[in-house]
């Protein structure tokens, strides 16, 4: 018994004794292993300011999300946003001791390895991992994915500091704005918008669980459900749910977007696009895909649709029956004439198809179209020219230009005599134009249209046929030469951003409008003028007057808005190979182009009017929630009634009376011989086809 004794007695003595040598080399060993691999672990002490790569995001003007720029799609969310639901969500899936452990979980790390050995055994046991999600966040933020031993020791000493640097909040909050959860989607803000539409904020209890599930098999969809169930099953064991919400949620049917939002569809793409390359120009590649801009755009969300919507109802109408490979293009810009801001823009039928935007990189010619800029150019020598100066439509015979001859006609083949100014220019008649063009001369009228920026200041061959509309320009650019009538005459640039901002909510540039300063109708306040007006206000009310009556008379009656004053031009080139309307309202003024990308003849029944009916359609939704309001008249302006075909002043029997605008010292033409007579039903009305007009 004694020997019994001293012998238990010699074995706890060894016992200890191997105790303690093998507690001293796994101590020493540990401090080997932490000096072999942690030695030149990477600096973690930045992730105290965190600030990722977030993505930019264009929203319209009524703060719908349009589209975002990123490489990595994310948004960051604080932990005080994040729902308590999601939260747990994450820790039930990946991590039930994350809020007790150091940074390692030990008892986790015995579980794994003791169910992988029975899983390698034949055993039922699932294999499963041991990392926690502050190992996780070491790893997404330094580490390489590598299966290595080395860089499991590494992960988790530094998983070990961060716990020791920063609160288990703030680690929580540096995964779920970091861990990839599928389809380029970083964190649970991008996530939640890209799967649901919908801040996570918003998201149901199914929807957080389905988020946590995807860590570990972020792009595979087939098995949605059944892991989404299991997370739920997880938040039930962990006791973060009922039962009765589990078996609710388990039930919830998963609506998960196709794509990213769908991005408001392909109606906005050619806007979006033009605004990622102004900005890709101005602030470069690094900050607009990763700094996590707010960016505030002009564009209006209802004139867009309407827009698209009235251009494509036109192409289908036109292309419907007609064989051949290439289909008729077209193109709409709205802007507000005051301050340049674009509401809508349609760079043609489809952005899939074709990324080409037809409003701002299609140079074509512009027709008559430039008429209005001709006769402002004769309408500023006051003492010359008034809105009754007869013109006379007569055959030209053997006009020289250069050293070609050429005969200039009108649409209709036919010649009306003297005509009022007014009337050569509702009708949009070539040859009182070419005689107009003659006495003024083709520099001063050429110039008319590059001042409005119509055309460039660098024009080397100024010839007449500029003077008619062979010159080259956008559809953006001659909208905006229209603007300029009803704006004062000033000169707007195009304007797609009203204001950036950074992550932080700091403005980005000095010419934006702070939001703060915008009015209580969220519109932006009224930009001042810069510069010197370009034509003298009685000029341009004198065209916007005639411009009126093109509408109500002329080649553009099927421009007509019920119930709204509306002015604007037409233009055709010649074989119809384009065509064009550019009109407005007192604030709102919009362009149409429509033609094949390659010039050619549009065939028979195409014209003007074509294009005149899509600006209608929009026009007729954009305005419909306002009331009508007429062109505003300037000082100096006169009113006085007169026959409109001859430019005398009315009597009791004329039939075509209107009230025309004079400037003071004006007087509208005196009857007599010369005077053009007014015939039964008036002179011939236009006709919508062929011809230049």
């Amino acid at each position: 018994m004694e020997k019994l004794k001293l012998y238990m007695k010699k074995l706890a003595w060894f016992s200890l004794r191997a105790l303690f040598w093998l507690l001293l080399t796994g101590i020493v060993a540990l401090t080997l292993i932490v000096l072999r691999y942690g030695a030149d672990l990477p600096d973690y002490r930045g992730l105290a300011t965190y600030a990722p790569p977030v993505a930019t995001r264009l929203y319209a003007s009524d703060g719908s999300l349009l589209i975002e720029y990123a490489e990595e799609r994310r948004v960051f969310i604080d932990y005080t946003d994040m729902p308590k639901q999601l939260v747990n969500a994450f820790i039930a899936a990946e991590d039930k001791n994350f809020w007790h452990h150091p940074g390692i979980d030990v008892f986790g790390i015995v579980r794994a390895g003791a169910n992988n050995v029975i899983h390698f055994a034949g055993g039922g046991a699932r294999f499963t991992g041991a990392s926690t999600i502050t190992q996780q966040v070491a790893k997404n933020f330094f580490l390489t994915s590598d299966r290595t031993m080395s860089r499991k020791i590494r992960e988790g000493i530094l998983a070990l500091k961060l716990e020791r640097a920063f609160s288990k909040e703030h680690i929580m909050t540096l995964y779920l704005n970091q861990i990839f959860l599928g389809a380029r989607a970083y964190g649970v803000g991008s996530a939640s918008l890209m799967y649901f539409n919908k801040p996570v904020k918003e998201l149901t209890l199914a929807e957080s669980a389905f988020l946590a599930s995807l860590p570990k098999a972020p792009n595979d969809r087939a098995k949605a459900t059944e892991r989404r169930n299991y997370v739920l099953r997880r938040m039930m064991e962990e006791g973060f749910i009922t039962k009765e919400e589990m078996t609710a949620a388990q039930a919830e049917q998963l609506n998960i977007n196709s794509g990213f939002m769908a991005q408001q569809s392909d109606d906005f793409q050619y806007f979006a696009e033009e605004v990622r390359r102004e900005l890709l120009d101005k602030i470069g590649r690094e900050e607009l895909y990763n700094g996590g801009l707010y960016i505030k755009t002009t564009i209006d969300p209802d004139f867009q649709r309407a827009a698209v919507k009235a251009l494509k109802t036109s192409l289908d109408a036109y292309n419907a029956g007609r064989g051949g490979s290439e289909k008729l293009q077209g193109a709409v810009i709205a802007i507000n004439p005051h301050t340049g801001r674009v509401l809508a823009m349609a760079g043609g039928y489809s952005f899939a198809q074709s990324s080409f935007n037809r409003s701002t990189q299609a140079y074509r010619q512009i027709g008559s179209t430039i008429k209005p800029f001709v006769y402002l150019a004769a309408l500023e020598d006051s003492d010359v020219w008034n809105p009754t100066s007869l013109i006379l439509d007569a055959p030209i015979v053997g006009w020289k230009e250069d050293d070609s001859l050429w005969k200039p006609e009108n649409y209709d083949k036919k010649f009306l005599g003297p005509v009022p100014l007014r009337l050569a220019l509702e009708q949009s008649r070539n040859v009182p134009t070419v005689r107009l063009v003659e006495q003024i001369g083709v520099r001063k009228a050429v110039a008319a249209a590059q001042r409005f920026g119509v055309y460039p200041e660098n024009l080397k061959n100024m010839n007449l046929s500029l003077a008619l509309g062979s010159g080259e320009t956008t559809l953006q650019k001659l909208t905006l030469g229209f603007a300029a009538f009803i704006n004062g005459g000033y000169r707007q640039e195009p304007k797609l951003v009203d204001y950036i901002e950074d992550r932080y909510g700091r403005l980005v540039g000095t010419g934006s409008v702070r939001p703060e300063d915008w009015r209580n109708d969220l519109t932006p306040p009224q930009q001042k003028e810069n510069g010197e007006p370009l034509a003298d206000p009685q000029s341009l009310y004198q065209v916007v007057s005639i411009l009126q009556g093109v509408v109500e008379r002329g080649t553009g009656r099927a421009a007509h808005v019920p119930g709204h004053t509306i002015a604007g031009k037409t233009g055709t080139t010649n074989d119809v190979k384009d065509v064009w309307f550019v009109g407005f309202s007192k604030d709102l003024v919009a362009g149409v182009w429509m033609g094949y990308d390659t010039p050619k003849p549009m065939g028979a029944g195409a014209g003007s009017h074509m294009a005149a009916k899509v600006f209608s359609d929009f026009m007729t939704v954009a305005l419909a929630s306002t009331k009508d309001q007429p062109f505003p008249v300037p000082n100096g302006i006169e009113f006085r009634r007169i026959n409109r075909q001859t430019g005398t002043p009315a009597t009791g029997s004329d039939g075509f009376i209107i009230n025309e605008a004079f400037k003071r010292g004006q007087k509208p033409n005196q009857p007599g011989i010369n005077s053009p007579q007014p015939t039964s039903d008036g002179y011939q009305q236009p006709v919508e086809v062929g011809g230049v007009f």
